[in-house]
């Protein structure tokens, strides 16, 4: 490991910042889809869908949640892919700083950036009615499994920068990540769906996470779907992972 492999990191982070901070509309693009969808659900169909819980908005946050990540992870892959075309990576590559942290400051970008707009929906939902219960350590659990999905998530992207041969195809893969809470509990009991439908829903991850979220912020029990939720994001993680650095030395080479 190059032995200014941190202060490379950081550089190449406020770098990413710094386009981050030029455009903030991106940001506030990421948000605006979840918002609406969050008011349309609560304030047009939460009057018709039995969730179990009186405050619907309580029910669907967690969902909306893991949809705003989904999408914000679509302009890491778009940032990768801009570098990659421009000839950006070559260009780090002969300097002498470590290979990867490029790779890193777009990934840790996407950690910050992805907060920031998990924080604006949270207040957007406290405003709409939101209430919880959850005490310090089981928000710091909620932070936790949210950084996890954001990273598992962020690799995926990577890959997908890496990989693309036009910038359409950079984040066109986000549309099934975003599609995929539809087909959870994100929005409805599972119980509610037809059969097959069910048990898709009950088998993906993003059933799992929700259900650990929503267990979190209201102190309920989390049961199995922790674990379940941990592995699904440890593994995707390290599978992106794995891929993303080898498709990063193939662009690079």
């Amino acid at each position: 490991m190059n032995e200014h492999f941190f202060s490379d990191i950081s550089v190449m982070l406020g770098r990413s910042m710094r386009h981050i901070l030029r455009s903030m509309d991106t940001i506030f693009t990421v948000c605006i889809t979840p918002i609406a969808m969050m008011l349309m659900f609560v304030y047009v169909f939460g009057g018709a869908i039995q969730s179990g819980m009186d405050n619907y908005v309580n029910y669907l946050l967690p969902g909306i949640l893991l949809i705003a990540i989904a999408s914000g992870i679509s302009y890491t892959a778009y940032r990768l892919f801009l570098d990659k075309q421009r000839g950006i990576i070559e260009r780090f590559h002969s300097m002498p700083i470590s290979r990867s942290a490029l790779l890193w400051g777009h990934v840790l970008t996407s950690l910050v950036s992805n907060a920031i707009s998990v924080v604006l929906i949270i207040l957007v939902a406290l405003i709409m009615g939101f209430r919880s219960s959850a005490g310090v350590l089981s928000w710091l659990a909620v932070a936790g499994i949210l950084v996890l999905f954001t990273l598992a998530l962020t690799w995926v992207a990577a890959i997908a920068g890496l990989s693309a041969k036009s910038v359409e195809g950079a984040s066109v893969f986000s549309y099934p990540l975003i599609f995929l809470p539809f087909i959870s509990s994100a929005f409805v009991p599972t119980e509610t769906m037809p059969s097959v439908v069910r048990a898709f829903a009950e088998n993906q991850p993003v059933t799992s996470i929700v259900e650990t979220i929503r267990a979190l912020l209201s102190s309920q029990p989390v049961g199995n779907d922790i674990w379940v939720a941990l592995a699904w994001c440890l593994g995707i993680l390290i599978v992106a992972y794995l891929f993303a650095v080898r498709a990063y030395k193939r662009t690079a080479a």
